[in-house]
């Protein structure tokens, strides 16, 4: 059983063997193969009068299904490559394709839809919206793309109650404690049903009790709903969850 924060309190509601299959049936069966495609990117940023890289010819590959853990060392270009495989930054050269299609020739207004569309996003410090609710925070992805609000709402319960919140839903961010709202956060991030799933350091603020559960359910969303997965994390142990590892060091693959 998880624990609710640092005072040890079991979380209620958290069943550590969930029952996915009303919610990924359909998705499962419109899941394309290859989700992501990433050849040769080349990253870099100005800094005062040079250029820095970031990113040296890198490539990857995510099928549905697969849960990949970037490791190295800090500036190694692990959170550039996860900013660019999130549609959150653009290559300077190089190709990424999502579902088939490249990501680099996109305009602002289509990066945005393809994030609020294909990808969820699961950060190190929650990134929930303070003045909403926690029914509202999970929603959100599904309200921004003007769904039904009724439906909306329903299913962030449906999701909360799988990550064990259903408890917390009318209480705000800063009345809980961070492994809900890194619970919170992860229902948010899958609710719209995203082909790829980016993970930066997501249990970078928990204790390890609350990580582990995290962690669990970030296997179970892989395993269940075929979700791909690509994290990033500092933590060897962190990195055993996923069913590959690669390590990055000055901007490369190295293994």
């Amino acid at each position: 059983m998880g624990l609710d924060g640092e005072n040890g309190v079991p979380l209620r509601g958290v069943c550590l063997s969930r029952n996915w299959s009303s919610f990924s049936h359909v998705y499962l069966l419109s899941m394309p193969n290859l989700i992501l495609a990433a050849t040769d990117l080349h990253r870099s940023y100005a800094l005062a009068d040079s250029a820095v890289p970031a990113l040296r010819g890198v490539s990857l590959h995510l099928n549905a299904g697969d849960f990949t853990a970037i490791m190295g060392p800090s500036g190694c270009g692990k959170s550039t490559l996860l900013q660019l495989c999130g549609a959150m930054d653009k290559a300077d050269s190089g190709s990424l394709k999502l579902d088939g299609r490249e990501v680099t020739s996109m305009t602002d207004l289509d990066l945005t839809r393809l994030r609020r569309e294909r990808i969820g996003f699961v950060f190190q410090f929650f990134n929930l919206l303070p003045t909403l609710s926690v029914l509202e925070n999970i929603a959100m992805p599904l309200l921004l793309a003007r769904k039904d609000e009724k439906s909306a709402f329903e299913k962030a319960r449906s999701l909360a109650a799988r990550v064990g919140i259903d408890h917390r839903l009318s209480h705000y961010p800063n009345q809980i404690s961070g492994g809900e709202a890194q619970r919170a956060a992860l229902a948010r991030a899958v609710i719209h049903e995203p082909a790829l799933l980016i993970a930066d350091e997501p249990t970078g603020s928990l204790d390890s009790t609350n990580g582990q559960s995290v962690l669990e359910l970030f296997q179970e969303l892989n395993r269940d709903l075929g979700i791909a997965i690509l994290m990033a994390t500092h933590d060897a142990q962190v990195a055993t969850i996923a069913k590959q590892t690669i390590r990055m060091k000055d901007g490369k693959i190295v293994e």
